[in-house]
């Protein structure tokens, strides 16, 4: 087999900050599961969960409150339950605002012929209630949260790495990821994936994406087609550069 990666074959999306919108409604989630347990507001138990919330975006929501609640696996499945209630009772009274432009880029992704697998830290039933919201069944190929990939989500590679099974991508090297979290760009690096680029719509800052491992930096998502529209990626590193 030739060496030569040459074009992507597989994009993997990260959902909340990356094509839709939510962060506020997510972390509002994340507040509202964490008052249930006794954490409110105003308290300095408040504001270091709510900083790891913050530092663990992307990651598996009942990972997050473990990280919260250590050693208290009823009180973690409580809270996320209750994030899982607030956060689709949130969609139901106001819906989704996708990015600005990210129709037309999965569009010109597919039409292009490249596969689309939507990876999330979110549960199945959150997942799909966000799909079925948004109404991108027939945009995507495949979409993943962390229960397809034994409950291995982000930072882990697993999901990118089932994508590539599930859609049978011949070489990780064709695989282009995105996100708006640190844990997206370790996911991504960890999987093998030649682009991994982050967006500055979401969670973390520049620093901090290119801390995870980002190849590219971009300011939306919509600059997202020409980067891994590029023909023959070769073999070698993508320097990190500002969209």
């Amino acid at each position: 087999m030739s060496d030569v990666v040459g074009t992507i074959k597989l994009a993997c999306l990260d959902l909340a900050g990356t094509t839709i919108g939510d962060i506020a409604t997510v972390e509002r989630a994340f507040a509202e599961a964490i008052a249930t347990q006794g954490i409110v507001p105003g308290t300095g138990a408040y504001a270091r969960a709510m900083v790891h919330v913050h530092r663990s975006r992307g990651c598996p929501k009942i990972e997050v409150f473990r990280g919260i609640f250590p050693g208290n696996e009823a009180q973690a499945q409580a809270a996320n339950l209750t994030f899982e209630r607030a956060y689709e009772g949130a969609l139901d009274r106001a819906g989704l605002v996708a990015i600005p432009g990210v129709v037309e880029v999965l569009d010109k992704l597919r039409g292009s012929g490249i596969k689309l697998a939507v990876i999330t830290g979110f549960s199945r039933a959150t997942l799909s209630r966000v799909l079925s919201v948004l109404g991108w069944d027939e945009k995507i190929d495949l979409a993943l949260c962390p229960e397809d990939a034994a409950g291995r989500g982000r930072p882990w590679p697993d999901m990118v790495l089932h994508a590539v099974l599930r859609l049978q991508i011949e070489d990780v090297r064709q695989v282009a990821v995105i996100g708006d979290a640190e844990s997206d760009m370790f996911t991504g690096r960890r999987a093998g994936a030649s682009i991994v680029a982050g967006v500055l719509t979401g969670a973390h800052s520049r620093e901090r994406l290119l801390n995870g491992g980002a190849t590219h930096i971009l300011d939306s998502i919509t600059e997202f087609p020409d980067l891994i529209l590029r023909e023959d990626l070769g073999t070698h590193q993508i320097p990190a550069t500002a969209g």
